[in-house]
């Protein structure tokens, strides 16, 4: 793991756009017609903004845990990714691009 904060500043700032990102597309699913079929999105998109949550929490302390905590957020964020790629709502695309942007983040720090 890498110590200095500069090191992983681009890092905590790709995991907190992608909370953002899919909280709020996560309340913007809500309010479509067909909720029904947005229920996968919304449960996806919950799980990466926690996932993205507790990495940010991990990198930040420095933690000797976060190599296995990021490897779970990269997955999570392609999962995500994955599925809100399949909408064409406006939130959803706006999602799949933030999770798409923290994947490269996590893996270029995990490299």
């Amino acid at each position: 793991m890498k110590n200095a904060p500069a090191d992983y500043r681009s890092l905590l700032d790709a995991l907190a756009r992608c909370v953002a990102a899919c909280e709020y597309c996560a309340d913007a699913c809500l309010g479509e017609d067909n909720i029904q079929m947005m229920v996968p999105c919304i449960r996806t998109d919950r799980d990466c903004a926690d996932i993205c949550r507790l990495t940010a929490a991990f990198i930040a302390r420095n933690s000797p845990h976060a190599p296995h905590i990021i490897k779970e957020c990269i997955e999570l964020c392609q999962k995500c990714h994955d599925e809100c790629a399949k909408h064409q709502h406006g939130h959803c695309q706006q999602c799949a691009q933030a999770c798409q942007q923290c994947l490269e983040a996590c893996r270029t720090y995990a490299a």
